[in-house]
């Protein structure tokens, strides 16, 4: 008898129900979140010969339950919480929203939907990914804080600093101000606070750079050879595709990274949108890829670009279609280093 047993996991428990191909309950388990999570739920599941794991978000609050569970030699399947989400609400009996039932509904989802991601051991892809994440969460917190001593700045000295900051500019502009109020005074050392926090956020990025050129240059991959993708963008790229065999095809890669249109028609009339779905970090990376090669006369997404314009299409709809371009390029790239 074939058994799919459903996990929803939380921050401090998670709960396990297993059903038959029926959809009939067989049996439920709830565990606390501890190091003996594994043992409890794998001896609660003995008694199945048959079964297989499916666990809501397999990459958020699942990942580490997932892992240990495939490190025990189990079968899982990582199920998008939306679907798990769909499935409840559609359900007969079982619409209430609870862990039983969340469990119930991830089951469901695993045992009628195919084509879900079966958890592998996390590698040198996730590695690259957890490092792109921590260099993007370290310039967006530069970011928020130079937008602060621009404000600051301002307020200290009329038209403050006009051009993108830098430790040394701030440096020559405090020490051309002579606080004359008490006012005056805490925006100068709150000035001189942002100023050190910038630096220090100057050097993390600095070492979180060094950081992805080694992994990546570990990871022998070829996307570099790609104009306009460096170690960071490449990092992204790995990062956040993982497992490339997961695609059928270039279509589907393009589908998940956001570059392939969608479809809208009603009523005879169909047209094609800019997909707001797909990993938006994806995106991105093709995004500042697509930029580098527009800005290089010499490069070949340069001409790409310049003949789609010149076929009539504006300069956002060539861009959109230099980005699925450059997406199929990488979709090349990932396989080759797949197979490699």
């Amino acid at each position: 008898m074939t058994v799919m047993i459903g996990v929803g996991p939380h921050k401090a428990t998670h709960t396990a129900v297993a059903i038959d191909s029926n959809e009939t309950e067989l049996a439920r388990k709830k565990v606390r979140a501890t190091t003996a999570q594994v043992q409890q739920l794998l001896a609660w599941a003995e008694p199945f010969d048959s079964k297989t794991w499916a666990i809501e978000s397999a990459n958020g609050l699942g990942y580490l339950l997932s892992q240990q569970l495939v490190a025990a030699g189990e079968t899982v399947l990582d199920v998008p919480a939306t679907l798990a989400s769909r499935t409840r609400l559609l359900t007969t009996g079982r619409s209430n929203k609870n862990d039983p039932n969340d469990a119930t509904s991830v089951a469901v989802s695993a045992l009628r939907f195919e084509g879900l991601r079966v958890v592998v051991p996390a590698g040198h892809a996730e590695v690259l990914r957890l490092l792109a994440k921590r260099n993007h969460d370290i310039g967006r917190h530069r970011n928020r804080l130079v937008s602060r001593m621009h404000s600051l700045v301002m307020e200290l000295a009329a038209g403050g600093i006009a051009k993108e900051i830098n430790a040394s500019d701030v440096d020559r502009l405090l020490a051309e101000i002579t606080p004359a109020t008490p006012v005056e005074q805490i925006r100068f050392d709150l000035a001189v606070d942002l100023l050190a926090d910038i630096r220090r956020l100057d050097q993390q990025l600095k070492d979180s750079h060094r950081r992805i050129r080694h992994a990546v240059t570990a990871s022998q991959t070829s996307l570099t050879e790609i104009y306009g993708i460096g170690p960071i963008i490449a990092a992204t790229l790995i990062g956040y595709s993982g497992d490339v065999g997961r695609f059928a095809d270039r279509d589907a890669y393009a589908a998940y990274n956001g570059t392939a249109p969608v479809e809208f028609s009603s009523a005879g009339r169909t047209v094609h949108r800019v997909s707001q779905r797909g990993n938006r970090q994806l995106n991105h990376a093709l995004h500042m890829a697509a930029l580098c090669q527009i800005r290089q006369s010499h490069s070949e997404g340069r001409a790409y670009f310049e003949r789609r314009v010149g076929e009539g299409k504006t300069k956002r709809e060539a861009l959109r279609s230099l980005k699925r371009h450059v997406s199929n390029r990488v979709y090349r790239h990932l396989l080759a280093d797949a197979q490699h």
